[in-house]
């Protein structure tokens, strides 16, 4: 008897898909509960939807945070897929009346971490080899003065979002990111401990201070203390700038402006976006701002994105003001503050005036952002006609334009 092969010339039952199907799968599949679910179907699966699980992590919950990291501290293969981690510790209860209903419970857990919160991230930390950008968050009341988590990671990051304190333990770990390109840091003191709780005899100054030679790749920085600007903007290509003024008494000001100004022209690359933020604006200092940013080759040649200044009020100080901005030939963004205006130009059309008044003058802006008591409007400019922005956001505007 003859027998056929009835499946001769076709393929096995059951095909291997490629790696781009598996991936384009799990990319479909929606929550991460299911794509747990879907990693233990096969071994392609597995691949595909690990990554998918590990590649962004946001941690919030501390004891969650705490399993997690301890998982990819004992799993150095999964902690390998970890592109980005962001930890979040979010503000206390005290502080948070207002927020609503659901977010109680975790803002609760924040209060309190367990003992091995920081410890666990840190072992995780050291297991995530191919990290580039890692975030971390601190909105309440625990000490900050742990950047010895840092201490003995490989990774080479692309961006750090840092609340930790500075200490020689940052200033270690900042020293060997030879691939940083944006950073976040909340705290900045090189002239004493600044905190640092490790036991060890004086520290010397050295160890706060970053080399000149570090962070070669820095171009975008955002810092809460001009003094932090002061030192890590000299010598390194920074293009975009965020930071505040320290001082409030008008003398010292402006001698911390001729500071940081002489800083930001030691800048290896011409400026294409400055936010100074001040405690208490004005327009006499604000002029003053705006004439070192125009004398400044590197602050006027490219700029993009110039605040936040005060609008004045009067006509002719205004027109001073515009005669300005119009020695700025690339500016497409301006930030001003309108918050002493009497009446305030608290309505669309009035916003849209002032917005299309300044383009008489510098006709390259494209938007204009009006702070009023620390709320922002958005004038965009459509087809050539300002119109309110409803969507764009003001937060990350310096980094975009």
């Amino acid at each position: 008897m003859v027998t056929y092969n009835i499946y001769q010339g076709y393929g096995p039952l059951y095909m291997e898909l490629t790696l781009e199907a598996y991936r384009n799968i799990v990319r479909n599949v929606g929550s991460r509960a299911d794509i747990a679910t879907l990693s233990r179907v096969s071994k392609c699966f597995q691949h595909a939807a690990e990554r998918s699980l590990y590649n962004t992590l946001h941690m919030r919950n501390a004891a969650e945070t705490v399993s997690l990291c301890n998982v990819l501290a004992g799993q150095p293969r999964l902690a390998g897929l970890v592109d980005a981690l962001t930890f979040y510790l979010p503000e206390d209860a005290k502080d948070s009346e207002e927020e609503e209903e659901e977010e109680e419970e975790e803002v609760e857990e924040a209060v309190g971490l367990p003992d091995n919160y920081w410890s666990s991230i840190a072992r995780a930390l050291k297991c995530t080899t191919q990290l580039r950008y890692l975030n971390i968050h601190i909105h309440n009341s625990t000490d900050t003065s742990t950047a010895w988590i840092l201490d003995d990671c490989t990774f080479q990051l692309r961006s750090f979002h840092c609340d930790l304190l500075w200490d020689r333990h940052l200033v270690a770990f900042l020293n060997t990111q030879h691939e940083l390109r944006d950073l976040f840091i909340i705290d900045y003191n090189d002239t004493q401990n600044s905190g640092d709780t490790t036991p060890t005899t004086n520290i010397a100054p050295s160890a706060l201070i970053l080399p000149t030679s570090s962070l070669p790749n820095l171009s975008i920085l955002e810092c809460t203390f001009a003094e932090a600007a002061m030192a890590l903007v000299p010598g390194r290509p920074i293009a975009r700038l965020k930071t505040c003024f320290s001082r409030s008494e008008m003398g010292a000001k402006k001698a911390e402006l001729a500071l940081l100004f002489s800083a930001v022209s030691r800048s290896t690359v011409a400026l294409e976006s400055l936010d100074i933020a001040d405690a208490s604006y004005s327009e006499a200092f604000s002029m003053e701002l705006l004439t070192s940013i125009v004398t400044t080759s590197a602050t006027s040649r490219e700029l993009r994105y110039v605040g936040t200044l005060v609008l004045p009020i009067a006509g002719k100080e205004r027109l001073q003001f515009y005669g300005l901005m119009m020695r700025l030939p690339h500016v497409r963004c301006a930030e001003v503050e309108v918050s002493e205006w009497e009446p305030s130009p608290s309505s669309p059309p009035a916003f849209r005036a002032l917005a299309s008044e300044m383009r008489l003058y510098s006709p390259t802006v494209t938007r204009v952002v009006f702070v009023h008591e620390f709320e922002r409007t958005t004038v965009s400019v459509v087809d050539g006609v300002c119109r309110i922005d409803t969507e764009t956001s003001t937060d990350t505007l310096w980094r975009e334009i």
